[in-house]
Parts: structure tokens; sequence; C-alpha cells
């Protein structure tokens, strides 16, 4: 692997750690939106913005939501605005498949606290680019993940491969990651590790903790594989193109 550096290890409490580098071409294959396509890139790291409590809450929601379905492999999603779920080797749509017995498993409150959480996450990545909140855009896919040690049956299970997300997905121009589980208390591996050419920089997680960097090539990373216990962690993607613009889920 090179060199390891550690941008944020578990047992400190960062308020705001900011490393800036030099944005890649990517953006310039794609449409310009002035005053939020990356100009200024680089990658940060906040436990100041949500609370230890609320990354539990939000946990437990998904838990419930991931406790209707699971891959059978190691790596399980749950997306609140599409619907998707893993299910053994497939995706179900959940508000299809489960109907009014949503009702059951998640509130309004939990929707409330979801939308609260990204529009704080939002509102602290355009403070920190020197962009307008107003002008980024939620974005597909945003979703929640739970990966443990289980081996891979898809493709969808295999996680840890290096890419870049604006190459993976054209609509992404700033990514979040809000962790919530605890390297080396919940899981082990699973450390999030930005490729640089001269080293590799690793964020370990450590729930409330908030990950964000724009999602250029400067920014090629991969997620470590999960040894042992459960890693569980909210993928928050936005885009200056509202066309590719989603919304916040809501409980129909």
């Amino acid at each position: 692997d090179g060199v390891t550096e550690v941008l944020a290890h578990r047992s400190h409490s960062l308020q705001d750690k900011f490393v800036e580098i030099p944005c890649s071409e990517d953006y310039d294959s794609h449409r310009r939106f002035e005053g939020c396509t990356p100009r200024r890139c680089g990658r940060g790291v906040t436990d100041a913005i949500i609370t230890r409590e609320e990354a539990e809450r939000i946990r437990r929601i998904a838990e419930r939501g991931l406790s209707l379905g699971g891959s059978d492999g190691g790596a399980s999603i749950l997306d609140l605005h599409s619907g998707a779920l893993s299910l053994g080797k497939h995706f179900v749509n959940l508000y299809r498949y489960f109907g009014d017995k949503i009702h059951d498993i998640f509130t309004e409150e939990d929707f409330a606290l979801y939308r609260d959480v990204r529009q704080r996450i939002q509102q602290r990545i355009a403070q920190v680019f020197g962009i307008s909140s107003a002008s980024m855009y939620l974005t597909k896919p945003t979703f929640f993940s739970r990966m443990n040690s289980t081996e891979a049956k898809t493709t969808h299970d295999e996680y840890w491969h290096p890419h870049v997300d604006k190459v993976t997905y054209g609509s992404f121009d700033y990514t979040s990651l809000l962790y919530l589980s605890d390297y080396t208390q919940d899981f082990g591996g699973g450390r999030f590790v930005f490729m640089d050419a001269d080293s590799n920089k690793t964020v370990e997680p450590r729930a409330g903790r908030v990950s964000f960097f724009t999602s250029g090539s400067e920014n090629l990373h991969r997620v470590e594989k999960v040894h042992w216990g459960t890693r569980f962690a909210i993928t928050i993607s936005f885009t200056c193109n509202p066309e590719h613009g989603i919304g916040d889920p809501v409980l129909a």
C-alpha cells in the first residue's frame, strides 16, 4: 500500500480538518455550473456537526430498514429515496414490496432527522468550498450501507475496489459520508482510504463523523475490507446539475 497516513483517528474529536488538493480535469467534460462546480478541491473531516446520539438514532433507522432484507454477501444497501433494498443477490423496492407495513418500520420523525442531518452536511460542504448551499442538489445514489466480513456473492458486494465517484456516477460533484459506527469498537478493517500518488490517507470511522470531498479523480478512494463486526454509514451525494437532483425521502 505504500506509505499510509491517518487523516482522522477514531479516538480524536475533530472540529474541522480540511486538506486542499488541485482539482482534476474530470469536471471539464461536464457542464459547469457557476458558483457550484468545484474550483477549489479537497477533502474534509468533521465531528462537530452531527452528535453521536443523532448518529445512533440514524443507525437504528438503517438497522430497522435493513432487517427487512440484506445481501447474501458482505455489503447491504438501503436507499430511502428510491426504495432500493438489498435482498439476497438482488434488490427490491422497499415501498412496493412492503407497502403500508413501512409505517411500522419508519416514522415521520425518522425522515425529519434524516432530512435535518442531510441539510447540515450540505451547508458545511458549501461553507468549506465557498459555494452556495442553494446551488447544490441531492443526487442519486444516496444510501445507507451495512458492511460485514461475509464473503462477496455478487459484484455489488465488492465494495473495496478503488474508484472515482465522478467517473462512476457522472452526476456527483461533492460526496459525503456520515459514519454510524466506530472503527476498532464495532468493526475491524473498513477504513476509508484516499489513494494519492505519494501515499494513502485514511479516515477511521467514528459515529457522527462526517467525511466529505470533491468527487473527481483528485479523490481516488477505496474502503478496506471489513474483517469482523458491522460497519454502518450513509453516503450522501450532491450535484451542481439541477436535472440530476432528487428530493428528500417521504413517508407516503
